[in-house]
């Protein structure tokens, strides 16, 4: 069987379980058995397959049907300016949260030698996003996950950023190490009871860890707060990911920890997501 003729087997396969973007998703998956690139695949769709390529398409193809995100089979997710190294291990990287580097890179333009620090970094995106873009900016990761940890070390290896970042597997409350310029974190925020209503690709697939904020979707973001206000330097910034919903919750816990609130940022979706805040 040729590339081409796979490809759209392997489309309407998903179509009929339906996968939206059933052809791309198709393709990409088809660049992966092959271990080849997107431009590889549209010149040499008359190509035929081998056993071992059509059998590894076909797994794949399977494991789309049943809802595995495409960032999981391929290991690959882009991000800001970077392709970024995924399993699921760690929370695929979202375009709403590359709102935290933009507010960064807005922030700081005329900042040099400023140390950063990522609570719960997962797959390192917005820190070595930071780091690669900043190149005279240090960087601390934090995650709960050694597995996380392991992965932002391969992404900062990839990103050549690894001379300028330290990583720590620990808890958020027991970190107590150095002082930092600028506090960035997306920790987990959705109520424990409605994780089970998310996506199916998100709900099934996607740590938990990652995801669960406890009861009422804020007992992660309290203790980021908690720690963040114990760790920034006065006058440091703080960038902070939140729920659609919780934007009002959140201002009256950073500022009953010291912080004064510089402005709320909406994502693609319109909705609340960013808050951005200077320690007081």
């Amino acid at each position: 069987m040729n590339i081409n003729l796979a490809i759209k087997i392997g489309a309407k396969f998903l179509r009929n379980k339906f996968i939206l973007n059933s052809y791309l998703d198709s393709e990409i998956l088809m660049t992966r058995a092959v271990n080849k690139d997107k431009k590889y695949i549209l010149l040499n769709l008359d190509k035929n397959l081998n056993k071992m390529e059509l059998a590894k398409f076909n797994k794949l193809i399977l494991k789309r049907c049943q809802g595995n995100p495409i960032a999981y089979l391929t290991n690959k997710k882009f991000f800001w300016n970077s392709e970024f190294f995924v399993t699921s291990d760690t929370l695929i990287p979202r375009p709403d949260t590359e709102l935290i580097v933009e507010n960064v890179l807005n922030l700081t333009k005329h900042k040099n030698k400023i140390n950063v620090l990522d609570i719960g970094i997962g797959s390192g995106c917005i820190l070595l996003s930071i780091l690669k873009e900043r190149t005279n900016f240090y960087g601390t990761g934090i995650d709960i996950s050694k597995k996380c940890i392991n992965i932002s070390k391969i992404n900062a290896i990839n990103l050549n950023v690894s001379s300028r970042v330290k990583l720590y597997k620990s808890d958020v409350d027991k970190f107590n190490l150095g002082k930092y310029d600028l506090v960035v974190s997306n920790p987990p925020y959705i109520k424990k009871y409605v994780i089970k209503y998310l996506e199916r690709n998100v709900a099934k697939f996607e740590p938990k860890i990652a995801l669960d904020g406890g009861l009422d979707g804020l007992s992660e973001i309290r203790r980021t707060i908690k720690k963040t206000s114990e760790l920034i330097k006065k006058k440091g910034i703080f960038i902070l990911e939140i729920g659609f919903n919780q934007k009002n919750n959140v201002i009256k816990i950073l500022k009953n920890e010291g912080f004064y609130i510089n402005s709320t940022q909406k994502d693609l979706g319109n909705n609340d997501r960013c808050i951005v805040s200077t320690k007081i």
